[in-house]
């Protein structure tokens, strides 16, 4: 495909490889990462000492964990 469709293509494809959207960014703050979540979730419940990637990796002490944080944002 040639002309002004292959320059199109051409520029989306450089666009996604190089990270440059088109648009403009939110103001303010950036928001939280999904792992600063998942630490401010343990803090809430009294686990921020943890560290919480050794305990994704052990489902048994995990799922209650999340279980914990579950409930304390229901109740």
């Amino acid at each position: 495909m040639g002309g002004a469709g292959g320059m199109y293509w051409g520029e989306l494809r450089t666009r996604f490889r190089w990270g440059m959207p088109q648009g403009k960014r939110p103001l303010g703050r950036p928001r939280c990462r999904w792992e600063e979540n998942i630490k401010m979730d343990l803090q809430e419940v009294g686990c921020g000492h943890m560290d919480w990637i050794d305990l994704a990796q052990d489902s048994d002490r995990w799922w209650p964990l999340v279980n914990a944080v579950l409930n304390h944002r229901v109740s």
